[in-house]
């Protein structure tokens, strides 16, 4: 299998996407870009992912609502940063769904072909007159190249400090060439599952509602779903992805080589982003990726590997470039997956090296200027060998600074 090529463009570089963005204020004194709106040209076929949290806002509900009216055909998008409409009732359920019709409005669309997405504060009404307002400048900067991109990528960041997006080109076994594309947002609130995301992918390949949501419910599982920046899990997480055809692609409707190397190359995509978002999280200077391996199944070492990368021990030591192995033990055994602590091996690696630290669960010699040069830099890789079974998995967080309790002890403000 050829290896996905990496384009520019993001949500714009599958062919029959177009994208834009502007301010229209939503959150009072904010000069940022904060309405965005994605569209397909052609009829899609689509799938998304969504929070967990019992607590949900209403553009996961409407969302959730259009996506079965339409049977899985959304087309357009409308975000919009400053405000969460969550926590408002049925006057928030009522703006969510007058934002999606003003979208479809726009659009030429059925109302159920519009999803939503919103992020920002909870508890407080969307002015969703501020919305209906800026629409017709929104739909005059709709564009189908990296600029359009860019726009609606920009309109969507609340305390991200960069910019998440990428994109792929990979060769079907028929020949034809299609493109992914993708966007995300996320820094802060962020646990599985998912994170205080909205992720928007794209891709031109015909493929069918059932196929996609498989391969996003697979590539989300194992990306954004194995991320945690504060053990905080949001109320409006949301991965839509939509899928236009342009490509020309016999449609994916079964399993087999060409439903492989779309998923794979989505899980790739989505990989890329989590990383992204982790590196990004609040406050954070250094990313923490945890691989364990060893364990009895993948989903067993997802877990523990998710319960070191989010403990707020482990996050602490790492911040101080402090080799405290023993932290990483501890939070692998309360993550609720049986092994035999006798059994584990723990090692630190970095750009500056590697260190084994731990085996058959007891200290090894090491020597802590060592360890403190290859905590310093900006990726730590935290690598713990169980046993003899078979499941592998990787999960990705951040560490843990001052920054972070400032960032969030004014954040309404």
């Amino acid at each position: 299998m050829a290896e996905p090529k990496e384009l520019e463009g993001g949500i714009c570089a599958p062919e029959g996407f177009k994208a834009g963005g502007v301010r229209a204020g939503i959150k009072a004194g904010a000069s940022k870009r904060d309405l965005a709106l994605v569209y397909s040209e052609n009829p899609c076929s689509s799938a998304a992912v969504f929070t967990s949290n019992r607590v949900q806002a209403a553009n996961i509900i409407v969302t959730r609502e259009h996506l079965e009216k339409s049977g899985g055909r959304i087309r357009a998008l409308m975000a919009n940063s400053g405000n969460a409409n969550a926590c408002t009732g049925e006057a928030g359920l009522a703006a969510a769904r007058r934002m999606a019709a003003l979208g479809a409005e726009k659009l030429a669309l059925r109302p159920e072909e519009c999803a939503v997405a919103s992020t920002g504060v909870i508890g407080v009404p969307l002015p969703v007159d501020r919305i209906e307002a800026a629409m017709d400048e929104l739909a005059a900067s709709l564009r189908s190249d990296g600029t359009g991109a860019l726009a609606a990528l920009e309109a969507i960041m609340t305390t991200d400090t960069r910019k998440k997006q990428g994109a792929l080109q990979i060769t079907l076994p028929s020949g034809h060439d299609i493109r992914i594309g993708a966007m995300t947002k996320g820094s802060g609130m962020i646990h599985p599952n998912m994170a205080t995301m909205i992720c928007v992918i794209t891709t031109d390949a015909a493929i069918s509602a059932p196929m996609l949501d498989r391969a996003l419910r697979r590539a989300v599982g194992r990306s954004f779903n194995r991320l945690t920046v504060d053990g905080d899990m949001s109320t409006n997480d949301i991965a839509l992805i939509m899928a236009g055809g342009a490509a020309g692609n016999q449609p994916i409707e079964t399993e087999g080589d060409a439903y492989e190397l779309f998923a794979a190359s989505l899980e790739t995509l989505c990989v890329k982003l989590a990383r992204a978002m982790a590196r990004d999280g609040e406050g954070a200077s250094r990313l923490l990726t945890v691989i364990v391996e060893g364990a009895p199944s993948e989903d067993a070492a997802a877990i523990l590997a998710r319960a070191v990368a989010g403990s707020s021990l482990v996050k602490a030591a790492c911040f101080g470039a402090d080799a405290n192995w023993g932290r990483v033990l501890c939070a692998l055994g309360y993550a609720g997956i049986p092994f035999d602590p006798a059994a584990v091996e723990v090692s630190f690696k970095s750009a500056a090296g590697s260190i084994p630290l731990c085996r058959q669960g007891m200290a090894l010699p090491f020597s802590e200027e060592e360890a403190k040069r290859i905590l310093s830099e900006e990726e730590i890789r935290i690598l713990v060998r169980l046993g003899t079974g078979t499941g592998t998995a990787a999960a990705w967080g951040c560490d843990l600074t001052c920054e972070y309790v400032k960032i969030n002890g004014d954040y309404r403000s």
